[in-house]
């Protein structure tokens, strides 16, 4: 087994990083928690039919127990074994988009717990891509309830070390897979009715889905008790205050301070360039996503008194991309 621990990071923890699937399958069956790549985020991963150890990711993010999670799966075509009732248009999804950054939210069977749902009858189901994920569910015998691995409410993991640094001290083992290819959580869709519903943006652009299926209902966050993960107003925010909109109005009336600036494609002259991030120099959306946690991750450590981040084109991935940034900008509770 290949280890690093968490020397050098400058914190104290009981975690290793390492690439040994089979142990993080030993560890998973024993009921303990394992933080995982996805081509998204990094995930917390318990096994989803079992209640305690789901308990335990709750406890580990402190994560209200309102706040649904996503189940993993290593097929598609297990669905069926876990979910009920699945719509002709949810199967042409699944076909076309999993494994992939999408989640599909569809009536659960009994063998899913109440828990992971947070009550509901609907559960959230994801095929992750990344293929250490993949190999990993394929040695399990059960599903994986995994939400980002991070404490509640902070910027979303895209590297092991990210995970080191917040949950270093409460996990036993995480499972390196280098940084996320997509950097957005998944899209999470569901259907009310006949009529496809987005309730997350994310990974996957809601235009390909449309493509297929035709127009969409796109739902806003929801303040409590959310229908699907991820649909909390505040959401992925760092420590600092972040200010979300058009960057040279921000810049102007913060004119008197020092921000550190989050850019689409160019940095600001006359401004310190340890204090800017940009996501794209070329403008591309794709490497935007796969850039925005790390940024903010960097920005949020950088020592300014807030972030100044810049609005992206409503179109493609920016669309994700505006709506984390919005939440990030809500007001939030202290962790």
């Amino acid at each position: 087994m290949t280890t690093t621990p968490c020397v050098g990071l400058g914190i104290n923890c009981n975690a290793m990083i390492g690439n040994d699937i089979a142990y993080a399958a030993e560890l998973l069956r024993s009921g303990q928690l394992v933080a995982i790549p996805t081509e998204t985020v990094y995930g917390l991963a318990a096994n989803a039919l079992n209640e305690a150890a789901v308990a335990h990711i709750f406890e580990v993010k402190n994560r209200p127990y309102f706040d649904p999670l996503i189940v993993h799966l290593p097929q598609a075509n297990l669905l069926d074994q876990y979910a009920a009732d699945i719509s002709a248009q949810a199967r042409l999804l699944a076909q076309a988009f999993m494994p992939g950054p999408l989640t599909l939210l569809l009536p659960k069977q009994s063998v899913i717990p109440d828990l992971v749902t947070a009550g509901s009858a609907l559960c959230a189901f994801r095929v992750p891509l990344h293929p250490i994920a993949q190999a990993l569910l394929q040695n399990l015998g059960f599903p994986l309830a995994a939400p980002s691995a991070n404490p509640f409410g902070y910027i979303s993991p895209t590297t092991a070390a990210h995970v080191m640094q917040q949950l270093g001290d409460k996990i036993p083992y995480i499972l390196d897979g280098g940084p996320c290819q997509v950097g957005l959580e998944s899209t999470i869709v569901g259907f009310e009715g006949k009529q496809a519903v987005v309730y997350r943006k994310g990974g996957l652009p809601v235009e390909q889905i449309e493509a297929l299926i035709g127009p969409l209902q796109v739902r806003p966050h929801s303040a409590s008790n959310p229908l699907a993960p991820g649909m909390l107003q505040s959401h992925y925010a760092p420590r600092i205050p972040l200010l979300w909109g058009n960057l040279e109005e921000l810049l102007a009336a913060h004119a008197h301070e020092q921000p550190a600036i989050l850019a689409f494609r160019q940095k600001k002259t006359g401004l310190p360039p340890e204090y800017q991030e940009v996501l794209s120099p070329t403008g591309d959306l794709a490497e935007a996503a796969r850039n925005l946690f790390a940024a903010m991750r960097r920005l949020d450590a950088s020592g300014a008194s807030l972030i100044l981040a810049e609005r992206l084109p409503e179109q493609g991935l920016g669309r994700a991309i505006n709506d984390r940034l919005r939440r990030a900008a809500a007001t939030r509770s202290p962790e």
